[in-house]
C-alpha cells in the first residue's frame, strides 16, 4: 500500500506567542509545503529519506523513547509515530520519503508540515481513521513531548485544517476554529525572508513560555485568585500589578493581552474588508513583538520598517517565533515591484544575505492522494 501526502507551511497574519497562552491566532497556509510518499513495511522499521538533504535514517517503532531537545529532522516523524502509538494506535513500519519548498529556518513552520505529512500518511497506511483535528493534536504532542519544543497548537492546526482563500481563526483554549475569508482581490501577501537563521528561536521560545507562566502566577497572587492564563488578565490588572513585576514579565504579559485583542479586531477587519485597520493591527503587532516580547531582531525590524514606508503596503510584521525568519506584508499587487526594489536597496550591505521574496495565496490544508 502506498500514499502521497502534501502538507503546507504556515504564515501567521497576527497572533504571535498567544497560542500557548490559550489565546487567539489568525494564520493561513502557503502554497509552499512538503510532499511525502510512503509505503508499508512488514518489519516494524521506519526508513525515512529527506530528499532535499540527501539523508536517510532508520529507526524501529518499538524503540522510540522521547528524550527532548530534538535537533534532527528525523525527530519530527519519529515523534509523530511515538505520539500515535501513545494514543493506542498499532503501527506498521513504513518507507517514507519527502521533500519540499518551505525555506528551512524561515519561521514558516516546515517542522509542523513534516509532522502533519507524517501523521496523515501513517493514518492512511494503517487505516487508523483519526479525524484531522485529532491528528493535529497528536502532532503537537510529538513536538512538545518528543522533540521538546513547547509549541502551541497553531502550526499543526493550520497545516491540517486550513481552506483555500481563508485564514484560520483559532481559539487556542477551546480549540474551536473558523475560516475567515480574506477577499484579497488586488492585494498580495508577500513573505520576505530575512535569511537569518533562527538560532535562538527554540531556547528563547521556551523561555518566553516560562516567563508568561511566571507572570501569570505573580499577577494572580496579587489579585488573590488564580487565573487560567494571561488571556484572563486585563491591562488594568497588569498595570496594578506592575510594581511587583520584574520589567521583563510586565512586558511579556502586556504584549500577550494586547495581541489577543488585536487578533479579535483583525478578524472583524478582514471580515469587513477593512484593510486599513487590518494593516494598522499588523504594524502594532510587530512593534509589540519588538518592544514588549523582545523576539524581533535588527534585520526583521529593518524589513518591517522598510515595508511600512513603501507605497501600497497596508501593513507588515514579523511572523513566527522570532530572532530571524520572515516578515509578512499585505501589499497592493501593483506596488509589489516597488516594495521589492526598496527592500533590496535599503538592506544592501545591512543583511548577511539578500532577502528572498515569496508571494502566496492562502491555500488549503493537508491533502492525501490515495495510492495503491
Amino acid at each position: 500500500m502506498r500514499v502521497k501526502v502534501f502538507a503546507p507551511g504556515r504564515v501567521n497574519l497576527i497572533g504571535e506567542h498567544t497560542d500557548y497562552n490559550e489565546g487567539f491566532v489568525l494564520p493561513f497556509v502557503t502554497e509552499m509545503g512538503i510532499t511525502m510518499e510512503a509505503s508499508l513495511r512488514s518489519d516494524g522499521l521506519i526508513k525515512a529519506r529527506a530528499l532535499d538533504l540527501g539523508e536517510e535514517v532508520s529507526f524501529p517503532l518499538a524503540e522510540l523513547i522521547p528524550a527532548g531537545g530534538g535537533k534532527n529532522w528525523w525527530d519530527y516523524p519519529a515523534g509523530v509515530c511515538w505520539a500515535l502509538m501513545e494514543e493506542g494506535c498499532r503501527l506498521k513500519g513504513a518507507d517514507i520519503a519527502f521533500g519540499g519548498d518551505i525555506p528551512v529556518g524561515s519561521g514558516l513552520s516546515s517542522s509542523a508540515a513534516l509532522e502533519v505529512a507524517t501523521a496523515a500518511a501513517m493514518n492512511y497506511l494503517n487505516g487508523l481513521n483519526l479525524d484531522p483535528k485529532k491528528l493535529a493534536l497528536l502532532c503537537q504532542k510529538a513536538e512538545n513531548s518528543y522533540v521538546g519544543v513547547q509549541s502551541g497548537i497553531m502550526d499543526q492546526f493550520a497545516s491540517m485544517l486550513s481552506r483555500p482563500g481563508r485564514a484560520l481563526f483559532i481559539d487556542c483554549r477551546s480549540l474551536e476554529y473558523a475560516h475567515i475569508p480574506l477577499n484579497l482581490s488586488g492585494q498580495e501577501l508577500a513573505v520576505i525572508d530575512s535569511r537569518i537563521k533562527r538560532s535562538l528561536a527554540a531556547s528563547e521560545y521556551n523561555r518566553r513560555r516560562a516567563e508568561c507562566a511566571e507572570a501569570l502566577a505573580l499577577i494572580g497572587g496579587q489579585l488573590g485568585e488564580n487565573r487560567a492564563s494571561l488571556r484572563d488578565i486585563s491591562i488594568e490588572e497588569i498595570e496594578a500589578a506592575r510594581p511587583n513585576l520584574p520589567e521583563a514579565l510586565y512586558r511579556r504579559s502586556r504584549f500577550v493581552v494586547e495581541e489577543n485583542r488585536r487578533v479579535l479586531e483583525a478578524v472583524e477587519a478582514f471580515r469587513a474588508g477593512d484593510l486599513t485597520l487590518a494593516g494598522q493591527l499588523m504594524n502594532a503587532s510587530h512593534a509589540g513583538l519588538r518592544d514588549l516580547y523582545q523576539v524581533s531582531c535588527l534585520e526583521l525590524d529593518l524589513l518591517a520598517e522598510t515595508a511600512w514606508a513603501s507605497p501600497g503596503v497596508w501593513g507588515a510584521r514579523m511572523t513566527g517565533a522570532g530572532f530571524g525568519g520572515c516578515v509578512i506584508a499585505l501589499v497592493e499587487k501593483e506596488h509589489l515591484p516597488e516594495l521589492k526594489r526598496r527592500v533590496l536597496e535599503k538592506t544592501g550591505g545591512e543583511l548577511a544575505a539578500e532577502p528572498r521574496f515569496y508571494t502566496t495565496r492562502p491555500a488549503g490544508g493537508a491533502l492525501v492522494e490515495q495510492g495503491g
